[in-house]
């Protein structure tokens, strides 16, 4: 009697440890909850639009909240998290963001929405749009 409880108390103990190994892997996600689309990696030209006032504090498609003073952007097929320098083709002037939200596919050759920090950093505020070129960078 004693060795079959010592079974059964071997056999629960055991039980334990894997659905404990079972919920800490689960909590590891190697994708996001949002799916990703995979992304060239090199460099695009195209043209940068900037976010208005009205996207501050909202969730953005990454599940962040948008801060228009946060160098972020948003892309139609960029990995969230992917860094990318943005130059402005007229001045040369250059910021590095994080993709962290997704922009509708236009027919506008938009490929870029910046938050307004990253607008600012290109100068582009007064005309609202810039002809760029957009980097991805490796980490």
């Amino acid at each position: 009697m004693r060795r079959a409880f010592q079974t059964v108390c071997s056999a629960t103990r055991l039980l334990g440890f894997l659905l404990l190994c079972a919920a800490a892997l689960s909590s590891c996600r190697s994708v996001s909850r949002y799916a990703e689309r995979s992304a060239p990696i090199g460099a695009r030209e195209g043209v940068a639009s900037y976010y208005a006032d009205d996207f501050h504090g909202r969730r953005t498609a990454s599940g962040e909240t948008y801060d228009k003073r946060k160098l972020t952007a948003a892309s139609v097929d960029l990995p969230f998290g992917t860094r990318v320098r943005v130059t402005n083709l007229q001045n040369g002037r250059s910021v590095v963001v994080r993709i962290n939200d997704r922009m509708p596919k236009n027919d506008k050759g938009r490929i870029i929405d910046l938050s307004l920090a990253g607008a600012r950093a290109l100068d582009m505020l007064r005309s609202g749009v810039a002809r760029v070129r957009v980097e991805t960078l490796d980490d």
